[in-house]
């Protein structure tokens, strides 16, 4: 008699529709992505304000066209004279691999501001071919064909 394998993938089964559903939408109500934000931003009345997490040489390499420029660490001390405690904040930093946006919502959360992460970081922004803006001004590359969809605004999610 041969025992059922079960699947890698479901070694730890799905949660009960009710709380996949509670998990899911806690999900969406912490975070944006790179394409909602940029939809967002470019519809000229996002309802938020972004804000960039990184650090000077970071920032001066390049930025999301109409970020706020506030590192982490300087949260504390420079959010109340940038941000206005009733208007949304979405934090950004390098990329998946880092939690700098995690951490900058974290600290804005603390200090009372209602606040997203924008999953995928200016490294998912760049690969979607979305613009940057830098010492040169603003640029925009292709997109990364095994990242974003081709020949289309979004991925119609």
């Amino acid at each position: 008699m041969t025992k059922t394998q079960i699947s890698a993938a479901l070694r730890v089964p799905p949660a009960a529709p009710a709380e996949a559903a509670a998990f899911f939408g806690a999900r969406l109500a912490f975070q944006a992505d790179v394409s909602d934000v940029h939809a967002s931003l470019e519809s000229g009345d996002p309802g938020f304000v972004l804000v960039d997490s990184r650090g000077d040489a970071a920032w001066a390499q390049a930025r999301v066209p109409g970020a706020v420029h506030l590192p982490t660490a300087e949260i504390p001390e420079r959010a109340a004279g940038l941000l206005d405690p009733a208007v949304p904040v979405i934090t950004y930093c390098w990329g998946p691999g880092c939690d700098g946006a995690t951490r900058a919502a974290l600290a804005l959360a603390r200090l009372g501001y209602r606040v997203k992460e924008m999953i995928g970081g200016i490294e998912y922004w760049i690969r979607e071919g979305l613009p940057v803006e830098g010492a040169g001004g603003v640029e925009q590359r292709a997109a990364d064909p095994l990242t974003a969809p081709i020949g289309s605004v979004d991925c119609a999610c």
